[in-house]
């Protein structure tokens, strides 16, 4: 497993930028998502980032008792706002899925760019956020497993 930096900047392996995870206010989902990779990703994946196009004054304090619920602690995380260069460096864009066209498209280019649709945790009662948070894990489980065998996108 490789932790790469939260910040978006590029590195891992050679010339592989970041998985970078967006969703509208980087307080929930994308946030999730990044943990998760961090913690499933196979060596040389490169690292993991997460963003908002309009990023949330604070991780959601129901996701964040989720994650604790499973070994992650999200206390120390804050909302980033997605850049060009964030989105320039990504080796992968994953969206995580914004109804009624409210996340715009991301600015920039990566290799492969794909929309999970997953639901917006925001003001859900815990046990909803239980079921996207375990959805999120399945999600990121079968990337890393698709990176392990080798099958990034170009």
């Amino acid at each position: 497993m490789r932790e790469g930096g939260s910040g978006g900047e590029g590195g891992g392996g050679p010339g592989r930028g970041p998985v970078l995870f967006v969703c509208v206010e980087n307080s929930g989902r994308s946030q999730m998502a990044e943990a998760f990779f961090k913690a499933m990703a196979p060596p040389g994946a490169g690292p993991a980032a997460s963003a908002g196009t309009r990023p949330g004054p604070r991780v959601d304090p129901v996701v964040a008792a989720a994650m604790a619920e499973v070994g992650i602690d999200m206390s120390s995380r804050a909302p980033k706002a997605l850049t060009a260069e964030m989105a320039r460096s990504a080796s992968r864009i994953v969206g995580m899925g914004c109804a009624g066209g409210s996340c715009p498209a991301p600015p920039g280019g990566a290799a492969a760019v794909e929309d999970w649709g997953i639901d917006d945790p925001k003001g859900r009662p815990i046990e909803d956020v239980r079921r996207i948070r375990d959805e999120i894990r399945g999600r990121v489980a079968a990337l890393a497993e698709e990176m392990r065998g080798g099958a990034m996108p170009q």
